[in-house]
């Protein structure tokens, strides 16, 4: 990219273009870790855009939001505070209890390393307005309280000395120390968050703060801008991309501006001509939720096929960790990380620097998914669905051969009028999903 200058205004910063390593990268993990890992719970419930929002925020699976769940003062969370800490516990009383005292950032950035991630957002500052940074502008933070540390300094110098760019989220509408009447459905986020001059300048400062303090690779705002100072925002744009010279933010800015759209399990947009992002948690929440059972989280195969999916229609795939109050990540995440990077190691060629291909993703009569990516004028095609043996399918239109990226799958392919007769003798169900290419292996 240029080395273009920004101004304050809409026409200067409606010309930033979205970096080459972000359209590159395909891959990276999303951080929910604050005070509501104390707890740690939430219902397992449904998919943020299954159902109407006035019954969401009633059965809310997302830990992250225990304070606005405690406050509705109904329902599953807040029947479980009652019985379990008391009608007289607040949810700044859980803050002493977050000690992270088993936190090792330098192992965390390791992990994501080997499940091959190229960028990391951490949640600096969620809707309870917890801070993960020393800010100027509050006390509330986690290194006057709680763990004691620069969470987001730490964790940004050691996924950086991995290598990985280093991106951060923040809640850019809600603070509920600002404002905290409960949250039933949709209207309110505008409705009722933060409805004052003063958090619009506080939030824009923070936001500068963040920027100026750790320049990340991504700024990724969450749920809106405050109206009061909706004027203020290509002013933040224009410095955020001076100072980060290939940064790129998200789509929640009001619908006024975006680098790239998200998708967030089956709520927002997908769209194969503009970039995009799909975030979501292993389960149904992006905070640790205790009572998420190894069996409740989504399965190896339905991961992988999700990002193959996602990367296949243009989109980049930002998949959730939630770690413990104590700074551990639990297990049965790290197993999947890990199997995921796995597979990426041996499939990264037709992952990692792809574009969409003119074909685009199809079901088979038989069931079998096929997705599309291409690089240097190489086709890739990755099947998914496929069992255990032998297995022979048609690629219509396609009369060029194709070879698998991993070495250990016997593959014959012959071509017909109707296109390519692909037959894989020996696939094993660990493979997951089977990735070819016309590249020359």
């Amino acid at each position: 990219m240029s080395e273009k200058r920004f101004v304050g205004n809409w026409e200067s910063v409606n010309q930033h273009e979205v970096p080459k390593w972000y359209d590159d990268c395909k891959f990276g993990i999303f951080i929910h870790w604050g005070i509501y890992s104390v707890p740690a719970f939430a219902p397992h419930t449904w998919e943020l855009g299954e159902v109407d929002s006035s019954e969401w925020f009633l059965d809310n699976p997302y830990a992250e939001w225990y304070y606005n769940s405690l406050n509705v003062g109904k329902g599953p969370t807040y029947e479980h505070h009652i019985k379990t800490y008391g009608k007289d516990f607040k949810y700044e009383d859980f803050i002493p209890m977050w000690k992270a005292e088993n936190w090792n950032p330098e192992e965390w950035a390791k992990i994501f390393k080997e499940a091959g991630a190229q960028y990391v957002v951490l949640t600096t500052k969620h809707h309870d307005g917890f801070c993960l940074f020393p800010s100027k502008y509050t006390h509330f933070n986690s290194v006057e309280m709680g763990p004691k540390r620069d969470i987001t300094g730490e964790l940004t110098k050691a996924v950086r000395n991995e290598g990985i760019r280093m991106g951060l989220y923040y809640s850019g509408l809600i603070d509920w120390q600002f404002a905290n009447d409960p949250i039933y459905e949709d209207a309110d986020l505008f409705g009722t968050s933060s409805p004052t001059f003063a958090y619009a300048d506080y939030s824009y400062n923070q936001m500068i703060e963040l920027v100026d303090t750790y320049a990340p690779s991504v700024f990724w705002n969450d749920i809106g801008w405050p109206k009061q100072s909706e004027e203020a925002m290509p002013y933040f744009l224009a410095h955020y991309y001076n100072k980060v010279k290939e940064g790129v933010v998200n789509d929640r800015f009001n619908g006024r501006y975006y680098d790239f759209l998200t998708k967030e399990y089956k709520s927002g947009k997908a769209d194969r001509t503009v970039k995009w992002e799909m975030c979501r948690g292993m389960g149904l929440s992006f905070g640790y939720n205790a009572y998420e059972s190894d069996d409740m989280l989504i399965s190896v195969p339905d991961l992988i096929a999700l990002l193959v999916g996602t990367v296949a229609n243009n989109g980049n795939l930002l998949l959730n960790i939630g770690p413990k109050a104590d700074g551990t990540i639990p297990e049965e995440q790290v197993r999947r990380l890990k199997l995921l990077g796995a597979w990426l190691e041996t499939n990264k060629d037709g992952i990692y620097g792809t574009r969409c291909s003119d074909r685009e993703s199809e079901q088979l009569e038989n069931g079998l998914e096929l997705h599309y990516t291409q690089k240097a004028g190489n086709l890739n095609v990755f099947a998914i669905g496929l069992k255990e043996g032998e297995n022979s399918f048609l690629i219509k239109g396609l009369h060029t051969h194709l070879r698998p990226f991993d070495k250990n799958v016997d593959m014959e392919c012959a071509d017909s009028p109707e296109g390519l007769r692909v037959t894989v003798k020996n696939y094993k169900e660990d493979m997951y999903a089977l990735g070819m290419t016309t590249a020359d292996r």
